[in-house]
């Protein structure tokens, strides 16, 4: 890990709006197995070498993924960068910080049968899978024990059977990690069994892979979407607006262009959105991509995740700046998700 921040000149930013109808590239599979994996290789890459005296190492529990189209949007050259911060493991996410806990939402007391997690009325959670095509440094489940959970679709009958008893249960979100990283084969045999389930209206899906490797967004997936009897319901993660450029809103535009609902959720994190400027353009640039800004969460306290923490009194003053300088439809709910609560609670 990096021990640390350097601060280096930034060059100038890159513009917002730069290829947005640049094509999708090929294949999802092979650029996620090119991703970078290395902590040096990543800065490197980025013509970084004024770094700490402590050599770049990444923890095995939870180590660097990057894909190269992430990384092709940072800036060369500054190792603050928005980004870039997200994705690069610091030794401070070793410091043991007291109310930083490795299961802050205390998701074990919502386990009903193994991948599947019932939190809120009437809608239900399956954690199809623990592997993502990123790993955000700040991820509320990087402590989560997903080898616990099913690998075969077989093993999943009983969460299904579950979902099936309960008939107040109309929505069902697919999680992870992120469901995306399941083959276009394997999802559409998860959502036909969820079809079987008479009582179940939506699906909703939890993914961060149409920012971060864009080409995941196939078009056997939107007919999957499109095709079902269940309203698709699909909510992003994008943290920052030079995340939404190129590659990735070419694949945001063709989602929501297919007339698949699309929200954006972002984590308030502290030097990369905590910011009334970023926050309001991050808002904007969605909006133009057809997205509505969702919500915007309170960091949730898991262990390794402290130095990003931004103070909820700095969030309230943030969103009293965000509702003098946009319209109300681009303003997303300011929210902490609280154990035991029923609903996401509103901070602002």
């Amino acid at each position: 890990m990096v021990s640390g921040n350097v601060s280096l000149v930034a060059p100038p930013l890159i513009e917002p709006f730069d290829d947005v109808s640049a094509p999708l590239r090929d294949d999802w599979r092979r650029s996620l197995a090119e991703a970078v994996r290395d902590p040096g290789e990543l800065l490197s890459r980025l013509g970084i070498t004024a770094i700490s005296h402590q050599p770049p190492a990444v923890s095995r529990q939870f180590p660097l993924l990057v894909p190269d189209s992430f990384l092709r949007r940072m800036q060369p050259g500054d190792l603050n960068d928005p980004l870039l911060r997200q994705v690069l493991p610091l030794a401070t996410e070793d410091e043991a910080v007291p109310g930083f806990t490795a299961d802050a939402l205390e998701e074990a007391t919502f386990r009903k049968t193994p991948g599947l997690l019932h939190k809120y009325a009437g809608r239900a959670l399956l954690v199809l899978t623990g592997a993502c095509a990123v790993h955000c440094r700040y991820c509320f489940r990087r402590h989560y024990p997903y080898s616990q959970e099913p690998k075969r679709l077989d093993d999943w009958e009983p969460a299904f059977a579950a979902l099936e008893q309960d008939e107040s249960i109309h929505e069902v979100l697919l999680s992870g990690g992120d469901p995306l990283m399941l083959t276009d084969e394997r999802l559409a045999a998860v959502v036909r069994r969820l079809e079987s389930i008479k009582h179940l209206r939506r699906l909703r899906w939890h993914t961060r892979l149409p920012i971060v490797l864009p080409n995941r967004i196939t078009w056997e997936w939107l007919d999957l979407l499109t095709s079902s009897r269940l309203t698709p319901i699909v909510v992003v993660h994008a943290n920052h607006p030079r995340e939404l450029v190129g590659d990735c809103a070419a694949a945001l535009r063709r989602l929501t262009q297919a007339g698949v609902l699309t929200l954006n959720q972002a984590v308030l994190l502290r030097g990369i959105n905590d910011s009334a400027d970023v926050l309001v353009e991050l808002s904007e640039r969605l909006i133009e991509l057809g997205i509505r800004p969702y919500y915007l969460h309170q960091l949730d306290r898991v262990a390794g995740t402290a130095h990003f923490e931004v103070s909820a009194e700095v969030g309230r003053r943030l969103m009293v700046e965000l509702r003098e300088r946009l319209p109300g439809y681009a303003v997303p709910q300011y929210v902490q998700e609280v154990p035991g609560v029923a609903f996401k609670v509103p901070l602002a």
